[in-house]
């Protein structure tokens, strides 16, 4: 996916979904949840794989942030490895620069219980 957005002319976006107290605690530098920290990579989602990510480990939850990474800076330690359902999702291998973010925006719950992603196209 690629879009206009802060940093070059064009950038390719990945999505990190988490907590807002963990984000905020972050430093100069991100480095991971709770589960990036045992499975030793970040983990990321495509526009298109971010809502079935969050219905599938955050079902229900609030106070959750939608991270938008700009891939080009995170060069080699950014990996696409098989993951759910046979599809590449893509994995840092190393701390996340927060000079890379391209955004970050709160990821309400509607009404029907999902996360709301409206505006985030695949």
């Amino acid at each position: 996916m690629t879009q206009a957005g802060r940093g070059s002319p064009l950038m390719t976006l990945i999505y990190k979904i988490v907590a807002e107290p963990v984000w905020r605690a972050a430093g100069p530098v991100f480095r991971g949840a709770g589960v990036d920290l045992s499975d030793g990579f970040i983990h990321f989602s495509t526009s298109g794989q971010a809502p079935a990510t969050a219905a599938r480990h955050y079902a229900g939850q609030r106070d959750l942030l939608l991270v938008a990474v700009d891939t080009a800076p995170l060069g080699d330690a950014l990996k696409w490895e098989v993951s759910r359902g046979g599809e590449l999702f893509p994995h840092l291998y190393g701390d996340l620069p927060l000079s890379a973010v391209a955004w970050v925006r709160p990821l309400p719950l509607r009404a029907d219980g999902n996360h709301d992603f409206s505006g985030l196209s695949p």
